[in-house]
């Protein structure tokens, strides 16, 4: 007994020593494998009396329990101690600032909005959103457009199931409807600007039946094409960081805009490159004119006291202009190359007094 007393002792004190998971182990296999001390005392009672043997066999299981015990003791243990210094190794000081490069690089849809909303914010616009889903009311009946237009055919616009009580839902075709939305629910005078996505059935190099658009939309008392045209040259110089870029508008036709007109500002076309700037060429940007009455009476506003101008241009185009982006269906196809060559610093946020990109 006293040899089994001296193993256990023995056998305990190695454990408590062992200062790891993989130490703790062979600790384990010593004493218990197939060549473990005590498996070779079990292995030696055959030639023992069966009373002998007995007793043998219940003190070395004494001796097996209370060292079984013991490792997981301090295996659990070691689990907490290995688990508190891991995550003390990996522990982040989270009041130290981000590297750029951790975080990823910014898309240039989300960029070009950024960039957009800064401009107009600094010429007293508020951003204004509306629903993806929209009534046939909103995206069409309310703007003037006929029932019999080209845009409320199945070709164009993505239908959805009508409403609870029959009315027709699409995917809306433009960003028109947050204008409604916001003439319904406010008074003159109005300010806004209204990006987001919006859905048509359209798909080559440069249509997707998903993308962005911004509007803008200005009710006042003495609004006129002056200053259509004057927000517009700001704007276009800002954005394209080119102080002396020329801007035109040719006549054009809106159902929800009298008078209408196509926005171009001046570029150059030689040698199979674009090259934007006073450079006696053009290029249309977008849709532009003087709010039309029907519209305004449509959402409660006295036409005879009221008038505005709204105008709208894609957003995927205006980054494609700017940032010499070939092909529209490259933003969509989530490819991280893509994203790396053409993306942004999370950290550089676009503002006029540091410029909208460094």
């Amino acid at each position: 007994m006293d040899t089994l007393d001296t193993l256990q002792a023995d056998l305990l004190a190695t454990i408590a020593a062992a200062s790891d998971s993989a130490a703790l182990e062979e600790v384990r296999v010593s004493a218990m494998g197939k060549k473990g001390r005590i498996t070779a005392l079990m292995g030696d009672m055959r030639n023992l009396s069966p009373e002998e043997r007995k007793a043998r066999g219940a003190a070395l299981n004494a001796v097996k329990t209370a060292v079984e015990s013991a490792i997981e003791a301090r295996r659990a243990e070691l689990k907490t101690a290995e688990l508190a210094a891991k995550l003390e190794a990996e522990r982040i000081d989270v009041t130290l600032p981000a590297r750029p490069e951790s975080l990823g690089r910014i898309h240039p849809i989300t960029q070009t909005i950024d960039e957009i909303v800064a401009i107009f914010a600094d010429m007293g616009f508020t951003v204004a959103e509306g629903p993806d889903i929209e009534t046939d009311f909103h995206n069409f009946t309310a703007l003037n457009i006929p029932p019999e237009h080209p845009a409320r055919q199945m070709h164009d616009t993505f239908y959805l199931p009508p409403d609870a009580d029959g009315g027709a839902r699409v995917l809306r075709t433009h960003t028109s409807p947050v204008q409604i939305r916001t003439m319904l629910k406010e008074k003159p005078p109005i300010r806004i600007i209204a990006p987001g996505r919006t859905y048509r059935s359209d798909y080559d190099q440069t249509h997707t039946p998903m993308f962005h658009q911004v509007e803008a939309l200005v009710i006042g008392e003495d609004i006129h094409m002056g200053h259509l045209k004057g927000t517009l040259l700001e704007f276009c110089r800002a954005f394209f960081q080119i102080d002396d870029l020329p801007i035109r508008f040719r006549p054009s036709f809106f159902p929800f805009t009298e008078p209408s007109a196509e926005i171009d500002i001046g570029c150059a076309r030689k040698g199979g490159e674009m090259k934007l700037g006073n450079f006696g060429d053009w290029l249309e940007i977008g849709g532009s004119g003087m709010v039309h009455p029907k519209v305004l009476e449509n959402c409660g506003i006295d036409s005879t006291k009221y008038q505005g101008f709204a105008f709208g241009m894609g957003i995927e185009r205006m980054a494609m202009l700017k940032y010499g982006i070939p092909d529209l269906r490259t933003f969509f196809e989530a490819d991280l190359r893509w994203l790396k060559h053409y993306g942004f610093v999370p950290l550089d946020q676009p503002n006029l007094a540091q410029g909208l990109t460094r």
